[in-house]
């Protein structure tokens, strides 16, 4: 029984150890902007405050997996733009938006938080989530995010990370209007809103330095190559 037990003890120190030297946690914070009827194509009209945290597994140098949830605000008017459409319909609107994402993410360079300092790459991701607008009115959508970044190890275990993020969303009526555009920005597609998240990201890797098992790597040495 001791033996059993004893496997079964080392069998959950293995999974743990696994599970903690291939994940990233993480903390986001950056500003969140929005495209739709009243902003058709600044990319960074009226930055407000977002914030996040997420969750990244590492299965391979060049490929993650990451869980997000991030939350950011909105606002914008039509006084803003200097065309006589806008000027006359004189709308203006403020919101919010909470998102959970799930995110696949592809590294161009080989990269691992328990690399080496300075060891760094850009990367691409995509993936699904759904999102809370909660402007005119409560609504929860589908969306599609759209990431472009570049990681870089600050420290042993630790890195940091900017991104921009697009937001595609099945949603028209964030800002209040749906589809109430000048006929000179019609699109050929239904013009859908949009939202970006652009920031920077602070992660860490956690992991028990008392656990002298063989299962653990040696996180402080150097890593192999």
């Amino acid at each position: 029984m001791k033996t059993i037990l004893s496997a079964i003890l080392l069998s959950c120190l293995f999974a743990v150890g696994s599970a903690q030297q291939n994940a990233d946690y993480g903390v986001y914070g950056g500003v969140s902007t929005y495209f739709g009827d009243i902003n058709h194509g600044r990319l960074f009209y009226a930055p407000l405050p977002s914030a996040g945290l997420f969750y990244r597994y590492n299965f391979h140098p060049r490929q993650a997996v990451k869980l997000s949830l991030y939350h950011g605000m909105f606002n914008a008017d039509d006084f803003d733009f200097n065309n006589d459409f806008q000027q006359a319909r004189m709308w203006s609107f403020n919101g919010n938006v909470t998102e959970l994402a799930a995110q696949f993410e592809f590294n161009f360079f080989s990269y691992s938080t328990m690399g080496e300092r300075w060891d760094f790459s850009p990367y691409f991701a995509t993936g699904i989530g759904v999102s809370l607008f909660d402007s005119r009115e409560f609504s929860l959508q589908p969306v599609i995010p759209l990431t472009i970044g570049f990681k870089v190890n600050i420290n042993k275990n630790m890195g940091l990370e900017l991104e921009h993020g697009f937001r595609k969303t099945f949603y028209d009526n964030f800002d209040g209007l749906k589809d109430n555009v000048s006929p000179d920005d019609h699109a050929i597609l239904h013009n859908n809103d949009w939202y970006c998240f652009s920031g920077i990201s602070f992660t860490w890797k956690i992991y028990n330095r008392s656990l002298n098992c063989a299962t653990y790597f040696d996180v402080n040495g150097r890593r192999k190559r």
